[in-house]
């Protein structure tokens, strides 16, 4: 099963969300609209809330998941993903917030507390340590993550349109499965 309660919290899924067969969203999850989780992902919302955007698409093999409250972090960590974010394959977030217009490059880990301002692209691979803050409108890459560069103006294009065909691809993957 795809979609699964847990403790009472049962996902929430807004207009045109495409969730693949194979991938397994549970808990305290709530996806905006014309969102997309591909094959083999992971969204667990079993011990704090997960809030995924509009326009967000979480590829192949990714891993979300959060921090649970306790007594040295009292509210745990969440994980807010914002609006028209494509994270692409095998990254893993965990309890991080991610602002607006991101790319997540391939294999990528973002850690507790950390924070990804609007329009980061995160170069694949990169490792962002807890709490560490990357702002917005830079290409950032490595492990440690370190900023390399201002974003050109073709990136930014090319964050929103990633996220565009992830919306177009994921409109023909249901209209197949009707």
């Amino acid at each position: 099963m795809k979609i699964r309660s847990f403790q009472g919290l049962t996902p929430r899924l807004g207009d045109n969300v495409f969730v693949d067969d194979t991938a397994l969203v549970v808990g305290d999850v709530h996806l905006g609209d014309d969102s997309s989780i591909w094959p083999l992902t992971v969204v667990r919302g079993d011990v704090n809330k997960i809030r995924i955007g509009k326009r967000t698409n979480i590829q192949d093999n990714s891993v979300m998941h959060v921090t649970h409250p306790h007594t040295d972090i009292p509210d745990g960590y969440a994980l807010p993903v914002g609006d028209t974010v494509t994270v692409g394959q095998r990254v893993i977030l965990h309890g991080c917030a991610v602002g607006a217009k991101w790319l997540g490059g391939m294999g990528s880990t973002v850690m507790d507390g950390a924070k990804l301002e609007p329009y980061v692209l995160l170069g694949a691979g990169s490792l962002v340590s807890p709490g560490k803050v990357l702002e917005g409108g830079y290409l950032w890459l490595g492990s440690p993550v370190r900023k390399v560069r201002p974003l050109t103006d073709d990136e930014k294009k090319w964050i929103d349109y990633s996220a565009q065909h992830y919306v177009d691809l994921k409109n023909k993957h249901m209209s197949e499965e009707k």
